[in-house]
């Protein structure tokens, strides 16, 4: 399976924001955003004022870092969201929110969403009380998720499953005694960063 494995942070900075692509580091003085305001690259170079395909490159470039996912996966979450009824906005971010890997990480067993898609790959997670290992598999409402018993002798994972909160849990997931679930599909306004996903659809549509 394809993914990145160049430095995250230059992402963070390219992108101008943090993207939490590193948990709890993004939250400390260690952060790259905080240290290095500059985008990667040459010191002092003068950036030029994108035009109006780049501001929708950018955008799409954004969400892609921020679920961990490459281009051609991205595109086929584009084609699915224009074949569903609804705003195709709307539909590529609840696709991406649905993705098993975010639903690990919002329900607070990982403290990013790349650590999340290990913990899946390396069979600590289950559904239904089956052992999944699709980091890209798509959850359904009524989906059940907790950890394998081969999760369970992971000191360190089961340090942070036993330190999750409900409160920080968006509101169409739902955490008790150890156990997370899907209540409900998310909607847009269940989405955790500032994203345009209008520029998204402009870029492909062309």
């Amino acid at each position: 399976m394809a993914r990145y494995t160049d430095a995250t942070c230059r992402l963070c900075r390219r992108e101008r924001m943090k993207l939490m692509l590193k948990g709890d580091r993004c939250t400390t003085h260690k952060c790259a955003i905080t240290k290095k305001r500059d985008v990667p690259g040459p010191v002092n170079r003068k950036m030029k004022q994108l035009s109006e395909f780049g501001v929708q490159m950018r955008e799409k470039q954004k969400v892609k870092r921020i679920y961990g996912i490459l281009e051609r996966q991205f595109r086929k979450y584009f084609q699915e969201a224009t074949r569903l009824r609804g705003v195709a906005g709307h539909n590529l971010l609840r696709l991406l929110e649905l993705r098993l890997d975010n639903v690990v990480y919002r329900l607070g067993f990982a403290k990013s969403r790349a650590q999340a898609r290990q913990f899946v790959s390396h069979g600590f997670i289950a559904i239904n009380g089956r052992k999944m290992t699709i980091p890209s598999y798509k959850s359904k409402v009524g989906d059940k998720i907790t950890l394998t018993p081969k999760g369970e002798t992971v000191g360190f994972l089961r340090e942070i499953v036993e330190n999750m909160k409900s409160e920080y849990v968006p509101a169409w997931l739902e955490l008790s005694s150890k156990e997370g679930a899907v209540v409900t599909l998310p909607i847009r306004e269940h989405v955790e960063y500032q994203i345009n996903e209008q520029l998204i659809i402009e870029y492909y549509s062309k």
